[in-house]
């Protein structure tokens, strides 16, 4: 399309000082006359193409042109950056120097440097980071994957998946995937997956049009209404991990949450991340399972003592 071509010709431009158009010709695979068009029509569009004769001659821009005033807003720009960002943080290759590439055309004050997306989790290794790359290749190539899989409920499973789609939400990488163990459509948490091997087997299955992430809400009256109350100490922690709805600050400054939770050793493992800052007020069961685990975890300590 001529279009693709126009910007390709700017593009070219700026990574040279000086370019042929009969380099330019051989590059965009067309004729120079073709060439002589296209630079006709953009410097009618308000591009200051310069065109010297003779030796050492050719096409250039005036000297200190950019890109930021002529195609793109400063907000265009920044999704620009933004979006290279995302592609680097998870390892997409060339991204840093397509990055570096496209920074350095706009304008002086908008640089890579003021924005870094990680989507790695503290301390996590290289091969995790990887993982990213990997399933993002499997999806575009529709190959088989193996992993095993550490559920909310603590339960180790060896998988066999296609890989379907990738999604970010909500802090966390997920995995859209057909498992052929379930036979059925699953969602994967990426931070729990392990061993994790792209197979050369194929397949052909596709993500059903109306697929959602968001299923339809159902009230889930059978899982219980939990009464926490944590520690002013620890509020950082409780704005990071509940939404402010579900949160009451009380005239002591305890911060009281009223939220749903399967009484599953997940969650209890998860309450006990809040170490002494966390109470269970309702319900009493949920109350008893906790003060249990509680109470075995400090008969392992006193155990080793001896």
């Amino acid at each position: 399309m001529q279009i693709d071509r126009l910007i390709q010709i700017i593009f070219l431009l700026l990574s040279h000082e000086n370019i042929t158009a009969k380099q330019l010709a051989a590059e965009l695979g067309v004729s120079a006359r073709t060439i002589y068009r296209d630079i006709n029509i953009l410097s009618a569009a308000g591009i200051p193409i310069l065109s010297q004769k003779g030796y050492r001659g050719g096409l250039s821009l005036l000297e200190g042109f950019s890109l930021d005033k002529t195609y793109f807003t400063q907000a265009e720009q920044s999704n620009i950056v933004q979006a290279l960002q995302i592609l680097k943080s998870s390892n997409y290759p060339d991204a840093e120097k397509t990055l570096n590439k496209v920074a350095g055309l706009f304008s002086h004050n908008l640089q890579s440097e003021w924005l870094e997306i990680d989507f790695s989790y503290w301390g996590s290794p290289e091969k995790e980071r990887n993982n990213i790359t990997a399933l993002e290749r499997a999806v575009i190539n529709k190959y088989v994957i193996t992993f095993t899989y550490y559920n909310s409920e603590l339960t180790v499973t060896e998988q066999t998946a296609e890989p379907l789609k990738l999604v970010f939400k909500s802090h966390a990488w997920y995995l859209i995937a057909y498992s052929r163990r379930r036979k059925e459509i699953r969602t994967y948490k990426m931070s729990r997956m392990r061993e994790l091997v792209i197979t050369s087997e194929l397949f052909d299955r596709e993500l059903p049009a109306d697929f959602s992430l968001n299923p339809a809400y159902k009230e889930e009256y059978d899982i219980p209404v939990f009464k926490l109350h944590f520690s002013e100490k620890i509020a950082y922690k409780v704005y990071d991990e509940f939404q402010e709805k579900y949160i009451k600050k009380l005239d002591d400054g305890t911060l009281e949450v009223t939220f749903r939770y399967q009484l599953s050793d997940w969650t209890f493992l998860y309450l006990l991340s809040f170490g002494e800052y966390v109470e269970i007020i309702e319900p009493v069961e949920a109350r008893n399972i906790l003060k249990e685990k509680a109470r075995k975890i400090l008969a392992l300590y006193q155990n080793s003592e001896h």
